[in-house]
């Protein structure tokens, strides 16, 4: 292998690890983490950026965009990745409606959870308000952006 392949993956490998909490599963070359230690990428900056559309496919997380953006608050592009723009749009109306979204942060926790079950309740589903994005919920969120 060249040098500088092996370099690549390498490092890809500590990234994989790194993100996993640990490097020693990363490489070989790599030391174990110490017992206790902690993880250098905690699982809320990971989440952060990543995208979660909820189920929805592309059209109707785009339409989801539009009525935030419609709504006032800004998504960023809309592209139909409901990522952490999309949600901090999100996290922004449900505060500003009285729905208690919490930290606008762009990640989709329990209290997002929470006020998209409000929002969708409000606007005529039946779901309970428990902060799991369950099937129940994916679905009324797919019909109310369908």
């Amino acid at each position: 292998m060249q040098p500088a392949l092996t370099r690549t993956l390498v490092s890809a490998a500590a990234i994989v690890g790194i993100a996993a909490g640990s490097l020693a599963g990363a490489s070989a070359g790599f030391a174990a983490s110490q017992p206790g230690a902690t993880s250098a990428v905690s699982t809320q900056s990971v989440s952060a950026l990543a995208v979660n559309n909820l189920g929805l496919n592309t059209a109707q997380a785009k339409n989801w965009q539009r009525f935030l953006r419609d709504s006032g608050y800004d998504p960023g592009t809309i592209d139909g990745q409901l990522g952490t723009n999309s949600w901090k749009a999100a996290q922004r109306a449900f505060n500003a409606w009285g729905y208690n979204a919490g930290t606008v942060d762009g990640i989709v926790g329990t209290n997002t959870i929470k006020a998209l079950q409000r929002f969708l309740n409000d606007v005529g589903y039946s779901l309970t308000v428990d902060g799991q994005a369950g099937d129940k919920t994916k679905a009324a969120f797919r019909s109310f952006n369908s």
